[in-house]
């Protein structure tokens, strides 16, 4: 305390004058922001309802099974007393001098919001914590043993708990977050100030919905210091630019890469930096890569389907292969929602006799929806309604609103360390390649993201076989003979990993599965030369997870040489390199082309 002392006895009051015309300043934009907020929420409700999230009849549900067994909550709440009484007993003991004992409760391992020393330092601020920690315990535990509820409405209970926990955590607010006080000492309020004005920004910047700035988006730019792996657009549709990497061998493979990212996102996550370049390190291994550039499609292709995304996708992108390299035959990647679209596609060209993709590497893809894990809570009939009336307005899903689905996946890193960072310290954002493009959204057409929701994750119709009909074709993946290469990740909390290895029981060609650590990004983008996450990998895939992860083996570093030996056996031998615009096509433009330059903010 000597030190906080001695700073406050040094510290200047503000200037009265400069504090009260930034004060006027920041009124007038906020008033006009409200204005806007009110009026966007009154065209929202017109359109949604009241509860378009379907949250109160869960929790109304919930409210009534717990009054049912009024025992139980009693006991839960003795419970709860009994350890406020015991860290109260504690805290007195350390406030009068005692030495410091085992607190009641720690926070996980890796939960950065109470990563200051002040929080175990300090007593005051230690009981903070461990309040908070013990309530929201409490909290999570009596609503997750509540009986009676049925899976979706618990779960949907059980991911709103979390985030009205992790929203009243004392690190979110001035007054209990021993960093933003002593910040605001020792600033004299000025981080506060920068903080409205950052509020402010991100509300323009969202038109009326916080856009919450997690990086300094003027330190990067598309074409310039991200997405820079030299190459050209050598084919374009009213879907997407088929890009063709400039060799940096002297021969490659004679069967092309195709890479298939998912439109949900952009695909230059696989090309950020040449550091961390999957699509700079394919090609150094020597392989001709080609990538699919997804348009950042406007209400004129509301009407493009599921359908259209395959045939102007990945069946043109194979004719414009041929004609670029004068090689049928290609080997192909699909990544999350582009994996979908692969898996799709290939039982499609099984149906049709076509063979041309001779191996298929899935990452982190979803194929069987019956364990989408925490996204099921946004798909139900009520919210896919919602959707939907929202899409028939515009003609396709704004990219700001799958962007927020996102991150409240992961509230307390990718939503409240930027409220602390950007809000209460004042802080600019860090500049991060990563969130960068984690915050450059893409928009997608009605007609397809309606398919999408509603036959795969809502009604699970592509693991059925003939359960989906795609261009007069029923979809069976248990005709895909293609050797499988399946990438999944520890962490995944989009694409949980058992759910992805069901996969492997379906597809009727051999399959290698590996389980890389970390999460839906970190554990894909895990370049060698980083040496950070490892890998398991198992050479049988038995029917249960657990057991598949009992027997395989584990191994250091990235998982990328593993799949680069596996893929060598499907390229076909070698030949000379291929130069983008040496074959049948003109080069259209330079690389990463005009499509993936569109953003989705005007």
């Amino acid at each position: 305390m000597t030190d906080v002392k001695g700073k406050e006895a040094d510290a200047k009051m503000p200037d009265p004058v400069e504090m009260s015309q930034a004060m006027v300043r920041l009124a007038e934009r906020s008033q006009r922001l409200v204005n806007e907020f009110l009026a966007r929420q009154a065209r929202e409700t017109a359109v949604s309802g009241h509860d378009p999230l379907n949250i109160g009849s869960a929790f109304l549900d919930l409210n009534a099974r717990l009054m049912a067994e009024p025992a139980k909550l009693v006991q839960a709440q003795m419970e709860l007393w009994q350890s406020y009484v015991s860290l109260w007993q504690r805290t007195a003991q350390r406030l009068l001098g005692d030495e410091k004992g085992p607190p009641l409760i720690e926070p996980d391992k890796g939960d950065r919001r109470f990563k200051d020393a002040a929080w175990e330092e300090s007593a005051v601020f230690d009981f903070i914590k461990q309040s908070y920690l013990l309530t929201a315990r409490w909290m999570q535990q009596t609503v997750r043993s509540v009986e009676g509820l049925d899976e979706k409405t618990a779960r949907k209970i059980d991911f709103y708990t979390r985030q009205f926990v992790d929203a009243m955590a004392p690190s979110n607010f001035v007054m209990t977050n021993p960093e933003v006080l002593r910040a605001t000492l020792e600033t004299r309020g000025e981080n506060l100030i920068r903080g409205l004005e950052h509020v402010l920004d991100d509300l323009e910047k969202g038109k009326g919905q916080l856009a919450i700035s997690m990086t300094n988006e003027e330190a990067f730019a598309v074409g310039r210091n991200v997405a820079v792996t030299p190459g050209k657009v050598v084919f374009q549709n009213e879907l997407m630019q088929l890009i063709q990497y400039a060799p940096a061998t002297e021969q490659a493979f004679r069967r092309p890469l195709l890479i298939i990212p998912p439109w949900i996102n952009k695909f230059y996550i696989l090309d950020l930096r040449p550091t961390n370049s999957f699509i700079k390190w394919l090609v150094e291994q020597g392989h001709t890569v080609f990538v699919i550039s997804w348009v950042n499609p406007g209400p004129a292709l509301a009407e493009k389907g599921f359908d259209a995304y395959m045939t102007e996708g990945p069946l043109a992108a194979l004719d414009a292969m041929e004609k670029a390299t004068g090689e049928r035959e290609a080997n192909v990647v699909g990544y999350c929602i582009g994996g979908t679209l692969l898996a799709t596609t290939l039982a499609w060209m099984a149906a049709k006799g076509d063979d041309r993709f001779k191996s298929a590497l899935y990452l982190v893809t979803l194929t069987d929806f019956s364990e989408p894990g925490e996204l099921s809570v946004f798909i139900d009939e009520e919210q896919l309604q919602v959707l939907e009336r929202k899409m028939e307005e515009q003609g396709f899903l704004d990219g700001s609103a799958m962007a927020t689905t996102f991150n409240t996946l992961r509230a307390n890193d990718l939503i409240w360390s930027f409220v602390v960072n950007n809000y209460l310290l004042g802080k600019e954002p860090f500049p991060f390649d990563l969130l960068y493009w984690n915050s450059d959204s893409t928009r997608m057409p009605r007609a397809m993201h309606s398919f999408y929701l509603r036959n795969m994750y809502q009604r699970n119709l592509l693991v059925e076989p003939g359960g989906l009909t795609v261009r007069d074709v029923p979809i069976d993946l248990r005709a895909i003979k293609v050797p499988t290469f399946m990438l999944s990740t520890k962490e995944d909390h989009i694409a949980p990993w058992k759910a992805t290895y069901a996969a492997t029981q379906i597809y009727g060609g051999p399959v290698k599965f590996v389980l890389a650590a970390s999460g839906h990004i970190a554990g894909v983008v895990n370049p060698p030369a980083a040496n950070k996450y490892g890998y398991w990998v198992g050479s049988k895939t038995p029917k249960h997870p657990e057991a598949w992860l009992k027997a395989a083996d584990y191994a250091a570093g990235s998982w990328w040489p593993e799949y680069q030996k596996w893929v060598t056996r499907h390229g076909g031998g070698k030949v000379p390199a291929r130069t983008p615009g040496d074959g049948k096509l003109t080069v259209v433009e330079d690389a990463p082309g005009r499509y993936v330059a569109v953003k989705s903010r005007a």
